[in-house]
């Protein structure tokens, strides 16, 4: 069962009174449930404890003189109509497939839905994640290699 799948039944859990719900596949086994007016609980049984980096404080460098009123007006309605592809999952972003192999996208490649974008480590899977609009990448907004949370944002889109 992958990631989209438990996504499903537990929207459908969510809007259904269905208290409780429990599948078992093979060697997979979910249990999803749901408390009066609090959120659902689920359990996945794991087969290794899983450690989660928090990322240290990064310094800010100092912020140059605004540009004049007139001029950061076109900026930001440039900057309204830009999509954002979010990570659906925690985990570790890489950019491309291996090591020494390139990158999936780049500022100002096209993409269109479907594409993988990137891949997301979690519990030692490799999860590619695939755009959901077309359009031309604007910004990479995380680093290679670097811990991601559920729905951060990493990469802008320009549609």
């Amino acid at each position: 069962m992958d990631f989209k799948q438990i996504q499903e039944l537990v929207k459908m859990v969510n809007k259904s009174n269905i208290s409780e719900l429990s599948i078992e596949q093979d060697k997979f086994k979910i249990t999803i449930k749901q408390k009066d007016n609090e959120q659902p609980v689920y359990t996945v049984p794991a087969v290794a404890p899983v450690y989660q980096q928090v990322p240290q404080a990064v310094p800010v460098a100092p912020v140059a003189q605004a540009a004049p009123a007139a001029e950061a007006k076109p900026a930001e309605a440039k900057a309204d109509n830009l999509v954002t592809i979010k990570s659906p999952m925690i985990g570790t972003f890489y950019r491309s497939p291996g090591p020494d192999k390139p990158s999936f996208v780049n500022v100002g490649d096209e993409v269109a839905p479907g594409k993988v974008v990137c891949i997301i480590e979690a519990m030692k899977l490799f999860n590619e994640i695939e755009s959901e609009v077309g359009g031309k990448i604007v910004k990479v907004l995380v680093d290679d290699a670097s811990p991601v949370e559920y729905d951060q944002p990493l990469f802008l889109v320009e549609p």
